[in-house]
């Protein structure tokens, strides 16, 4: 990060270009808004400002510029995948990576097996071994 240079918030997220999720589970919620750029929606999501959940992803309606938060990412239940043009879908990085960075402190994501297929040890457990 030079001096003066303010971080790229979309740099937190994976892009899939010309996808939509669509929310089966209505319990799911999704907000949207008029925004100009995609910058402006990675920064409210990842601030979760001025909504009600925790967004997970953000779809960029290109056409439209409109901002659709979301609750949930392509790995939640109740949710679909649709290829659409009109469309790109951007989710956190941290919770659809499956793997570990630094301690994993900040890991959100779905993997609780090791590559051989053993459960993983609880955080806070020091069974059976110690951290």
């Amino acid at each position: 990060e030079g001096k003066g240079k303010r971080r790229n918030p979309l740099h937190d997220f994976k892009k899939t270009g010309e996808l939509m999720l669509i929310k089966i589970n209505k319990t799911l919620e999704v907000k949207t808004k008029l925004l100009n750029t995609t910058e402006q929606c990675a920064k409210r999501c990842s601030r979760n400002k001025g909504l009600s959940f925790t967004c997970k992803a953000f779809a960029y309606d290109r056409v439209t510029k409109r901002c659709h938060w979301l609750s949930f990412n392509s790995l939640t239940n109740g949710v679909r995948k649709k290829q659409d043009h009109a469309f790109d879908l951007y989710e956190k990085k941290d919770y659809v990576r499956n793997c570990i960075i630094g301690k994993g402190a900040d890991y959100k994501g779905t993997i609780s097996v090791t590559k051989s297929g053993i459960q993983c040890q609880a955080w806070n457990s020091m069974i059976p071994h110690e951290h």
